[in-house]
């Protein structure tokens, strides 16, 4: 069986094998001839290798537990150790390491330094005697120690901290478990004891048969025992682009990392995990060591990695916001701590004209303090928070969903999506296809024929060509489930022709055990470049033949000869081969069939006949197209592959929720017309284009055949279909709706990619989706999401998700900024007026730092509803703040600084408590400024339940029950709130309230969410001045006419409209092309739907009442559409 004995003697110590891991990885070292240099002087032939690590090179090793075992125990496993995970001691340390929480512990620090230099009171009896609005410079707690506000600070610090490591701690757990269940996804073909098995990579084992094929990244490095045309990007190795081609004679070295651009094969495994080439490299850039230049080494491709990686959408903004925020905030600080130290020392300097005092450094540190304060209640240090748990939220809930996500940005990005490129096959289909029709021997048949009725000569062909000319890794087995359909394992479009070959009554296996892989003379492999695959076998004595397959119109027009219905030869004319795709290739297209042609070529040595080519030597293989050519054309097959009946729904969604879906697929331009018109992707009332690739590169680009953005915007706003395209035609298109200006706002582009070529075009999109059953390992790896059931409805879910994440942030923002703008004015104006604030230093930490972390894990956590798709995407260029949150914000803010300007001046009087506005320094804290103090803390928490709402809804209770983590914090929060005010004296400034004061405080909170319904329909008011009235196509047979109104600001509202059609009042007045009948029409919802579905109620003449729910958007759709003259 092998070609020499191998000596046995040499064996590893206490090991059965012939070969050591470290020769096995000291070849792997070599390269190019050298590595086959080093492997035929050390070890023979890679059947030699075989033979030494016990493996047969088609059977491959044994299946045993014992067996398996051993051999992790001797070579290792195929599992990298990733880097030790950061201690939750380094996460504290990166925590405290952000700028403002250091500029507070500066300041507590100096302040607690200080107090113990501070003077007696009775060395303060002159500046005690001050003016009321000096009274600041000294303790805010007066009968508290004079360290108490430097060390509540620093507690604020820690919790805050503490709060932040957690997070971060939870956040880096999570994420490796993403990675495992990643890696755990990845299957690989091998082969154990004659059986073909999918096994996880990380179970791979020195000795293993794998088979590789286009698409794969090596997991492992190996040794070629057979391959067909086959190339390998070791550019991930070495650096160079250019393809390195692979054969068991001239280079049979394959590395882990690598992938196959072209071909397929047999490896033998020799290196997996540590001792692989992928495995050595990760070592020495420090994943599993820890030398000097391993960190050096790794800190620069971070640094690479953080230089190439770009935003997204949403941290664009949020960027842009917190620049924004953190300006303003650091002026209004920098200004109060001007007006502070410019009063004081005008007073004490020149009205009292005293001399400078070590003391005075005391006062000037509180100062500081305070203008930090304000800096830190300026800046919203929840909202990195809020934006990390909610991704944490949405990824988990996403992976249920069939949506697994590799990047967590990628999850807000796709809420924001305003263009899903789709591909067809698998996605938009069930990718379980059957030969349904053929055109065979001059006939077409709706209905497979049987064998006994083909002429028998072209009948043996057709089962030899398919059974020999496609991937043997794909297969038909029967199914686990008795009765069910069998399995297709492989390629889809493959296994539907192996299935025509089984509906024939005949073998394709036994074909292949005649024809095994290592009789292939060459081996052509599908590529998007040939859009086919041909395979050459020897044909007797010195001839060969080549079997094709491929896209139907590409092969026939390779054909010169055509077998009739007697199965004999005949010429094949240019007006044949058109009369072919008119009269048999478009119809069959035009039914949703994908079109393969299936033809072949003799080559014979003497006595050649009109289709065959004699030939004195081989032919020159590397010259393609002069081999695939003059073939023999035997069948045109039809393939169905079934729309998902999930799909139009969900592409309906998709058009509702403002997401345009473009279909890009490889198929004939008839069949992605038909399967898009079947998913609804293509509408009789909407102008669509529909192009395929040469007509699309032919309008986009100029005379030199550069792509111009000019001509590009003129074509893809109309563009639905992208027929016969390539993965460039996918990566243009993609780039070019990102770049493009045209429209209202900024395209958001998410694309579906399932192959090696689709990585640029999913590294350029805003979001890549790989397929998960289907997709090559490269796709997976440049990809963002992986859709794990290759599904599109999936990919709607992650819209819906994404949006939540966006609406989540936005709610927090809503929460945040209105707490921030009511503390900064308070503390910023009083000061100002009294030279005091009311909210101290720690009871403003309390507000900003510890209850609204508290309020961005309840509001990051709210779950999604479909209403989120019922409205327009926000895009790339909207605000992150709307006019609506906007005006929530202003709104909010301006009460409760009202409120408390009112408890502060005129408190005392309503509650009946003693006036804490110029109380003296040694009386204790105040129930006037407790009282302040927990209003606002009640008004925030209450707020905390408007801003459940966004978008202008008046229900902001709906859903809550659905979210318990929401009411149990704010239940918490209320709670902690209670025992600060009741029991936090000195440390806190707080003194305990009464029930009747505590009622006040509640009252006030209660007024905000009342004030909230004000406002809202206040502003609703005031938008349905200007509205219009449009008509609507029917909503079903019968109801010819609705009227509805529209607001004409664009804000979505929908009132009600009572009165029979047939005479409107004058301010209703129907266009002159709308032909009424009598009936009475109204919403029922006379506000805007908090669900987003609209109920109207139609009642006809005869008193019988329908009731219809429409989407805003659909409603929307269905006025333009009339409007249009549809």
């Amino acid at each position: 069986m092998y070609r020499k004995s191998i000596d046995m003697t040499h064996n590893a110590p206490g090991s059965k094998y012939g070969v050591t891991p470290e020769q096995l990885r000291k070849l792997m070292g070599a390269r190019g001839p050298d590595g086959l240099q080093r492997l035929l002087e050390e070890f023979g032939t890679v059947e030699d290798v075989c033979q030494r690590l016990h493996s047969d090179p088609t059977e491959g090793i044994g299946n045993t537990s014992e067996e398996l075992g051993y051999r992790r125990e001797v070579f290792g496993t195929n599992v990298i150790p990733p880097k030790a995970p950061a201690s939750f001691l380094r996460l504290v340390i990166e925590a405290l390491k952000d700028t403002t929480l250091i500029v507070l512990q500066v300041a507590a620090v100096i302040s607690i330094v200080l107090s113990f230099f501070h003077t007696e009171e009775s060395a303060l009896e002159d500046s005690s005697a001050m003016d009321p609005s000096m009274l600041i410079v000294e303790e805010e707690s007066e009968q508290a120690p004079p360290w108490i506000e430097g060390v509540a600070i620093l507690a604020a610090v820690v919790v805050v901290v503490l709060v932040t490591a957690f997070n971060d701690y939870s956040k880096e757990r999570q994420f490796r478990g993403l990675q495992t269940r990643i890696e755990n996804s990845h299957s690989f073909s091998v082969v154990r004891s004659r059986s073909i098995l999918q096994v996880p990579i990380t179970d791979i084992l020195v000795g293993d048969i794998c088979q590789i094929k286009y698409g794969d990244m090596l997991p492992a490095d190996g040794l070629l025992i057979q391959g067909s045309d086959l190339k390998v990007d070791e550019s991930s190795l070495t650096g160079e682009s250019d393809h390195v081609t692979k054969s068991e004679t001239s280079d049979p070295l394959l590395f882990s990392g690598t992938t196959v651009m072209e071909g397929s094969g047999r490896m033998l495994v020799t290196g997996v995990g540590v001792n692989s080439q992928a495995g050595i490299i990760m070592t020495l850039l420090g994943a599993t060591e820890k030398s000097k230049e391993a960190k050096t080494e790794r800190k620069k491709l971070k640094q690479t990695r953080e230089e190439k990686s770009d935003k997204s959408v949403l941290q664009q903004k949020l960027s842009r916001l917190a620049l924004h925020i953190g300006y303003a905030g650091s002026a209004i600080a920098m200004l109060t701590i001007v007006i502070l130290v410019v009063t004081f020392s005008v007073k004490m300097y020149v009205v009292e004209k005293e001399e400078f005092n070590v003391r005075h450094i005391n006062s000037f540190v509180h100062f500081f303090i305070i203008g930090v304060t304000v800096l830190v209640v300026a800046v919203p240090e929840g909202l990195p928070l809020a934006v990390t748990i909610s991704l944490a939220f949405s990824v988990k809930k996403m992976m249920k969903d069939n949506n697994l996500v590799r990047h967590l940005d990628a999850c807000e990005t796709m809420g924001n999506a305003t263009t899903i490129c789709s591909d067809k096959t698998g996605t938009l289909t069930t990718n379980r296809m059957t030969v349904v029709a053929a055109h065979m021997a001059g006939t077409t048949y709706k209905s497979l024929p049987k064998y006994e009725t083909l002429p028998t000569s072209m009948a043996e062909m057709m089962v030899l060509a398919i059974s020999i000319n496609t991937n043997y890794t794909s297969k038909i087995v029967p199914s686990d489930t008795p009765g069910a359909l069998p399995k297709q394992i492989g390629n889809k479009t493959e296994c539907a022709l192996l299935g025509f070959v089984t509906d024939l009554g005949r073998s394709y296996q036994t074909i292949r055990n005649h024809y095994p892989e290592e009789k292939f003379v060459k081996l052509y492999t599908f590529n998007s470049a040939r859009k086919s695959m041909s395979t050459v076998v020897p044909l007797g004595v010195g001839g060969f033949r080549i079997f094709t397959k491929g896209a139907s119109e590409i092969v026939a027009k390779k054909c010169t000869f055509i077998l009739n219905e007697k199965g004999e030869v005949e010429k094949l004319s240019i007006e044949d081969q058109k009369r072919l795709e008119r009269d048999v290739i478009n119809p069959m297209a035009s039914d949703g069939l994908r079109t393969i042609g299936i033809a072949y070529r003799d080559f014979v040595p003497f006595d050649a006949n009109m289709n065959q080519t004699e030939i004195s030597q081989a032919p020159q293989w590397e010259e393609e197209d002069t081999v695939v050519s003059n073939l023999t054309l035997l069948a045109i097959v039809g393939v169905e592959d079934p729309v998902r009946p999930e799909v139009p729904e969900a592409i309906n969604l998709c058009e509702g929720a403002g997401v345009a879906v473009r279909m890009v697929t490889g198929d004939n331009i008839n069949t992605a017309r038909s399967i898009a018109s079947k998913c609804g992707i293509l509408k009789p009332t909407r102008d669509s284009l529909v192009l395929d690739s040469k007509e699309f590169n032919h309008r986009i680009r100029d005379e030199q055949g550069e792509v111009s953005q000019e001509l590009f915007d003129k074509v893809w706003p109309q563009l639905r279909v992208l027929a016969r395209s390539s993965p460039q035609d996918k990566y243009v298109l993609v780039q070019g709706i990102i770049n493009s200006c045209a429209g209202d706002t900024r395209q958001v582009v998410a694309v579906t990619g399932d192959g090696t070529n689709d990585g640029p075009a999913l590294k350029m999109a805003d979001v890549g989706f790989a397929m998960g059953i289907t997709g090559t390992d490269v796709a997976k790896e440049a990809c963002d999401i992986v859709l794990t059931d290759d599904n599109f409805s999936s990919i709607v879910k992650a819209v819906m998700w994404g949006r939540n994440v966006y609406d989540s942030i936005s709610k927090f923002l809503q929460f945040q900024l209105t707490v921030n703008v009511v503390a900064v004015t308070i503390a910023f104006v009083s000061i100002c007026i009294i030279g005091d604030t009311p909210l101290k230093t720690v009871q403003m930490l309390w507000v900003n730092l510890i209850m609204d972390t508290l309020a961005s894990l309840a509001l990051a956590t709210e779950a999604p509803s479909r209403s989120l798709l019922y409205r327009k995407p926000y895009g790339r260029t909207m605000p992150l703040i709307s006019s609506i949150m906007l005006r929530n914000i202003l709104g909010q803010a301006s009460f409760m600084v009202i409120v408390i300007f009112l408890l502060l001046f005129y408190g005392h009087y309503l509650v009946d408590i003693d006036d804490g506005l110029y109380a003296r320094l040694d009386e204790p804290p105040s129930q006037h400024f407790t009282l302040i103090f927990n209003t606002f803390v009640m008004m925030t928490l209450f707020n905390e339940v408007n801003a459940r709402k966004i978008h202008g809804e008046h229900n902001v209770f709906q859903g809550i029950t659905r979210n318990p983590l929401f009411y149990c914090i704010w239940i918490v929060t209320f709670a902690s709130q209670v025992v600060i005010v009741q029991f936090g004296s000195y440390a806190f400034n707080t003194a305990a309230l009464t029930t009747d004061q505590w009622l006040w405080c509640v009252f006030f909170g209660i007024m905000i969410l009342l004030w909230g319904q004000i406002i809202t329909t206040a502003f609703a008011l005031l938008h349905m001045k200007g509205t219009r009235y449009v008509s609507s196509e029917p909503f079903s047979p019968g109801l010819r006419n609705v009227w509805t109104q529209k607001n004409m600001s664009g804000v979505e509202r929908w009132e009600s409209i009572k009165g029979d059609l047939e005479s409107p009042n004058s301010s209703v007045t129907p266009p002159s092309t709308c032909s009424l009948t009598p009936r009475s029409v109204r919403c029922l919802k006379s506000k805007e739907p908090d669900n987003g579905v609209v109920l109207i109620k139609v009642q006809e003449a005869d008193s019988q009442t329908e009731k219809r729910e429409l989407t805003i958007p659909q409603l929307e759709s269905t006025v333009q559409a009339h409007n249009n003259g549809s």
